[in-house]
């Protein structure tokens, strides 16, 4: 676990002042950088010592095998795994022959600096060399916003004390040797060298290799050129082998001189374009980053992030540590999707390995959520590409004997991936989280043409494999039986609340979405009986509930199985999944990551103010967040029914989940839900905003520690402003004209803002229904207030 305070607290900055060998892998996962389409983990320039190095470009995969003990029928037969792909970043120095290496001579200084603002990695060293030498490095890194293809590397190196000769080894380099990533034989000889060479091109300054993958048949070429600044003479050589490609620069240099090399790579990828054609894209791409040159693309990047965060900056005053990390949590949500351009979005974006590079359901219900509001092109191409599998879902559904569309649990390119069924086939409520991407993507922008193109289909697909996927009883009543919530601790059940509810929704909106569009509509094949049939079903839906205990049931009967014994469960059986059979969690009381706590959030039109308290109270007593999803649900719900302390300690451990590595698995990538997840607990949780049907409310109300809270959002193109003191709220709007105006809804009361008006109004204190909850032996979260 990283140790607090191991990054010092800096609203704009992550700071690593002290190099830890021990925690190289967590650190190159905090200062991983991306776009969307290319990620490149944090590792150090030359490569060596180092935790987990990473290259990836977003859906670049490899097929593997998916072990069963006993195989059924459906069971998905191949699994999809993303590739470490060629290394741009390994830059070699070797000071009078001897290799730069932290591990040996001495480290006077070491210093690495995320800046948030400017997206870029600084890092700057003093080093002495085993013989005596001293020399100081500085290099800056980083992936283009603006030129989706591109990564640049600015590299300077000067002696402090006599002449030095320096030569520097630049290098491309496919198949590197990794930790070994899965037990099975089969999966670890798919991954190890999964790149086959097609061709390597070297020129003077640089060159290309091109690779293909064996089985998934993709293709891809990374290309690397050097501008070298040096004085006096110095000599520049290239050479190229199948899997590696290196430029050596090589100088002599007295104290006051400086050696200065900016390296430019360039990526590409295609399932489809043959290899001249993907050699000159990338060929193209070097081309544009010359033109900018280092200090256009650093200018360049400045200016996107600029605009970024002026709409998108969540400003709080009073808890230094959450502003730090809401601020890397927006930095990391943007650089995991913002280029994506209809690909998905992993759980760890392209920070890290971790679950293959899979996304899930995490993707539609956490970060699309900060991304409509903040960025909502990324939004909609991340729903773009959903839609782009629509027919890898279908064929699934059928396999399934269901009809619609049956999304994946997990997934790369489209097809399930999931080799455990309870978890991954059970869990269906993945469209009706898609459907809520949909509806609130168009809800919140008001862009019907995506709708039209690519909404409707999603929506009504979805709802047609929750008409199919459940029954109605004999008395009327909906049912939808055998599936799995957000809680995988309590699987396959009857009448899942959260999927339910959001199966539900699912129902309406698509109903009302081919009613705006009864055209389109036709040409899928709905007809007035079958949207008559969605409204039927939404209708009857059964919710269960405990009348006796007066709560709603996560699932049918759950309030009357076997309580878990939490108070003889030793902290170190945590996270349980990985101390008991899941025969045993799946029979008893005992809840992962918040399931029913999140419908309440998610569906909160469903539930009164007095049964959201009921339920928040019981299901905390139950809930053990083994999951880095829990915390920030759990902080919204917390701040909705007045517990605003319990909200501002769920909020903080969202917020540090990465940068303090709280469930020790941060050295596979970076929590990018959980991250995003900040932004909902501050935004939704401490703001009170919702979007219930077509209509933007806020209940603001802050605890004893947050003196002031201000963030944005964008809403039907018109940028809302909310500035939060402990006594009232400014609404304000920051474009649109002087004719613009937004009604919002605030505390339960309508408030109209306009560009020539900003609105103060007062915030109503709060009434907490019965006293704070408690949480499981040994699981309350930290608190914030004496932190």
């Amino acid at each position: 676990m990283i140790r607090e305070r191991a990054y010092p607290v800096d609203p704009w900055h992550i700071r690593e002042t002290r190099l830890d060998l021990d925690l190289l892998a967590q650190s190159e996962s905090v200062f991983a950088l991306a776009n969307g389409h290319i990620g490149i983990r944090g590792n150090l320039d030359e490569g060596e010592p180092h935790g987990l190095p990473g290259t990836y470009l977003n859906s670049f995969y490899e097929l593997r095998p998916l072990p069963y003990a006993e195989a059924g029928y459906g069971f998905p037969e191949s699994g999809q795994t993303m590739v470490n792909v060629t290394n741009a970043k390994l830059m070699r120095l070797l000071v009078d022959d001897e290799p730069f290496d932290v591990r040996y001579g001495e480290l006077r200084s070491h210093e690495r600096v995320l800046d948030l603002r400017a997206g870029t990695l600084e890092r700057t060293v003093e080093w002495v060399s085993p013989s005596g030498q001293a020399i100081r490095v500085r290099t800056v890194r980083m992936v283009s916003f603006t030129q989706r293809s591109v990564v640049a590397f600015l590299y300077e190196v000067e002696p402090l004390d006599g002449p030095s000769r320096l030569i520097l080894q630049s290098e491309l380099v496919a198949n590197e040797q990794l930790p070994p990533m899965s037990k099975d034989p089969r999966v670890a000889a798919v991954l190890d060298h999964p790149l086959q060479s097609e061709e390597v091109l070297e020129q003077r300054t640089g060159g290309l290799l091109v690779h293909c993958t064996k089985a998934s048949d993709l293709r891809m070429a990374a290309a690397m050129e050097h501008l070298v600044d040096a004085p006096g003479k110095h000599a520049v050589t290239t050479e190229g082998h199948p899997d590696w490609l290196r430029t050596t620069v090589a100088c002599k240099l007295e104290p006051g001189q400086k050696l200065r090399v900016v390296k430019l790579a360039a990526y590409g990828w295609s399932s489809h374009r043959s290899l001249p054609a993907v050699r000159d894209q990338v060929g193209a791409a070097l081309a544009s980053a010359r033109l900018d040159g280092w200090e256009g693309l650093v200018e360049a990047q400045r200016e996107y992030l600029d605009a970024f965060w002026d709409h998108s900056d969540v400003k709080v005053e009073g808890d230094p540590e959450v502003q730090q990390a809401v601020r890397f949590g927006l930095f990391h949500t943007l650089q995991a999707g913002a280029r994506a351009e209809q690909r998905p979005i992993g759980s760890k974006g392209l920070s890290g390995p971790g679950y293959d590079g899979h996304t899930f359901w995490d993707a539609e219900t956490f970060v699309l959520p900060a991304l409509t509001y903040t960025q909502p092109s990324a939004a909609a191409d991340v729903l773009r590409w959903r839609h782009s599998t629509l027919d890898l879902a279908r064929e699934r559904a059928q396999t399934l004997g269901l009809q619609g569309a049956a999304f994946p649990w997990r997934t790369i390119r489209g097809q399930e991936c999931s080799a455990y069924w309870p978890a991954g086939t059970a869990g269906f409520h993945i469209g009706a989280d898609i459907a809520d991407a949909v509806r609130r993507y168009v809800q919140a922008t008001g862009d019907y043409d995506f709708e039209r193109e690519v909404g409707l289909e999603l929506l009504v697909e979805t709802a047609r494999l929750w008409r199919s996927l459940g029954h109605h009883d004999r008395h009327g009543r909906f049912h939808i039986d055998g599936v799995t919530g957000p809680d995988e601790y309590t699987a396959v059940v009857n009448d899942n609340i959260y999927t339910n509810l959001l199966a539900q929704q699912n129902f309406l909106a698509a109903a009302d979405a081919t009613k705006r569009h009864p055209d389109l509509a036709r040409k899928l094949g709905v007809d007035d009986e079958e949207t008559a049939s969605w409204r039927d079903a939404a209708a009857a839906t059964h919710i269960p509930y405990d009348r006796e205990l007066g709560v709603h049931q996560q699932s049918e009967g759950f309030t009357r199985l076997q309580e878990w014994d939490f108070e003889n469960t030793p902290p170190e059986a945590y996270p349980l999944l990985l101390n008991y059979p899941y025969f045993d969690l799946y029979r008893k009381q005992v809840v992962k990551q918040s399931d029913l706590v999140m419908a309440m959030y998610v569906r909160g039109d469903a539930f009164t103010p007095e049964e959201k308290a009921r339920n928040f109270a019981y299901y905390e007593a139950r809930t053990v967040r083994d999951s880095s999803l829990s915390a920030c649900v759990q902080a919204v719900m917390a701040a909705e029914v007045g517990h605003l302390e319990l909200a501002h300690d769920y909020l903080g451990e969202a917020a540090l989940m990465d940068l303090h590595d709280l469930h020790q698995n941060s050295r596979d990538g970076l929590h990018i839900a959980s991250l995003a997840g900040t932004w909902i607990s501050l935004v939704a949780g401490l703001g009170g905003m919702r979007d219930f049907n077509g209509q933007l409310s806020f209940a603001p109300r802050l605890p004893s520690r947050i003196n002031n809270m201000e963030f944005s959002l964008l809403w039907r193109g018109l940028r809302l402003r909310v500035n939060v003191t402990a006594e009232d709220v400014t609404y304000s709007l920051r474009n649109g004209g002087g004719s613009a105006r937004l009604v919002i809804n605030h505390h339960g009361k309508d408030v109209e803002v306009t560009q020539v008006k900003p609105v103060t109004v007062p915030i109503p204190p709060a009434h907490p229904v019965g006293p704070a909850p408690t949480q499981p032996a040994g699981r309350a979260p930290v608190r914030r207030a004496t932190s």
